[in-house]
């Protein structure tokens, strides 16, 4: 039976990294992968009892992360529906390169820690489409902003999904992990922006900018007020969890109702057909469920592995091929490139336990910046880089040439920082 499990698990998991390749969608795996995981641990009578009980805990912790998400994409389309990411936009103003690119890279990197990585790295894309033509040195800086929205999602407990998990997961509390790996993930912006402000010659030929709101029946008092009480109610959900000890999941729900209620009377004078796009009810219909339901099936899978205590076994192994655990989490995050950051974070969670490693070891902070940078080392070890690739269509080799050896030099050197840091 355990034999059959990890066996639909691994082909399960093959099939999600060949998304591409086989042309479905990697939910569609992970729901029937999860569903398929469970039904293999019902039937064997052996376990029967035992994970019809524990398939509600395993889900309760689950729908925490699904709900946060939720609440999250949603605030973000929502801004997005009235052009509130057209203020950054406004705000680059710098025709000298150095300036430029230190502003992308920035901008992006702290961007990213309120939004999330993915998110910003598609409002990124959009600016440097507006503002740069050339093909070279565009592709350039979406490596780079690639590289920055990862750095800038790892040390926020908002702004990557697998810290998102970490923090909800008690495995750290929001004002540690900023403390504690802030720096490494300011290096890993940084050595890059450094080396491809060397490499990109000469001066960077920008578009004009013109701000164009795409939503004639929303003003720019509208435009204004949603982008930043938006903003805010993304940073409150922290300090919400902080007071109240309520689960993050309850702040950004309770984010999500303010903002529900702020657009309803923004817009309470309008006839339905007028509020088109900028309604809640439109955001939650445009935001990325297929992402949702990846990781409802992803995590439920890797919670029956738990359940046959297939993790524990694993986690033994670990702590005997390397004994030191700053190597684990390096090497997590190297194979977070090739392969899904998200289940081999949950996989952590389950096979080390909060008595073996308390709430803001040394070990999680690690695995935050390790699993939150090294995705960038390959265009598809990201959610940002397979964005990035899939709308601008920039080559897998080209990047591996290209921005492959940065990426890996920005990570080491974060990571050096960090243990020096620990030391």
């Amino acid at each position: 039976m355990v034999i059959l499990l990890l066996v639909v698990f691994i082909v399960g998991y093959l099939l999600i990294t060949l998304e591409h390749a086989i042309h479905i969608n990697k939910a569609a795996i992970a729901l029937i992968t999860a569903v398929l995981c469970w039904t293999i641990i019902v039937m064997n009578p052996a376990y029967k009892n035992d994970a019809l009980l524990a398939l509600g805990h395993h889900l309760s912790s689950v729908a925490e992360i699904v709900f946060f998400l939720l609440g999250a994409m949603t605030i973000v389309e929502l801004i997005d529906a009235h052009d509130g990411f057209q203020n950054i936009t406004e705000k680059i103003k710098t025709t000298k390169k150095s300036k430029f690119i230190w502003t992308i890279a920035l901008l992006t990197f702290f961007l990213s820690a309120v939004l999330d990585n993915l998110t910003s790295t598609i409002v990124m894309l959009s600016i440097i489409n507006k503002l740069v033509k050339e093909k070279n040195t565009k592709w350039h800086l979406l490596g780079l902003v690639i590289i920055s929205s990862n750095a800038g999602g790892a040390w926020s407990p908002i702004g990557d999904v697998t810290t998102t998990m970490l923090w909800i997961g008690h495995q750290m509390t929001p004002l540690n992990i900023i403390k504690e790996t802030f720096l490494a993930s300011l290096t890993c912006m940084v050595i890059p922006t450094l080396i491809i402000n060397y490499r990109l010659k000469g001066d960077i030929q920008l578009e004009e900018k013109i701000a164009i709101n795409h939503n004639v029946i929303s003003t720019a008092s509208d435009r204004n007020i949603v982008f930043i009480i938006g903003i805010i109610c993304m940073l409150f959900v922290p300090f919400f969890k902080a007071i109240t000890d309520l689960p993050p999941y309850m702040g950004m729900l309770c984010s999500l109702g303010i903002m529900w209620v702020l657009t309803e009377l923004l817009h309470h004078n309008k006839v339905s057909d007028e509020k088109g796009n900028l309604s809640v009810s439109h955001a939650l219909r445009k935001i990325d469920t297929p992402s949702i339901l990846f990781f409802l099936g992803i995590l439920m899978s890797i919670a029956a592995l738990e359940q046959v205590g297939l993790l524990t076994s694993l986690a033994s192994y670990f702590d005997h091929q390397f004994s030191d655990i700053k190597m684990i989490a390096i090497v997590i995050g190297l194979l977070s490139s090739v392969v899904d950051n998200v289940p081999m974070v949950a996989a952590l969670q389950s096979m080390y336990s909060l008595d073996m490693y308390p709430t803001d070891h040394y070990f999680w902070e690690f695995l935050a910046y390790t699993a939150g940078t090294g995705g960038s080392v390959l265009i598809i070890g990201s959610a940002a880089g397979v964005a990035v690739m899939g709308i601008e269509k920039i080559d897998f080799f080209w990047y591996l040439k290209n921005i492959s050896w940065i990426a890996l030099i920005g990570f080491l050197t974060g990571a050096l920082v960090f243990i020096l840091e620990n030391a």
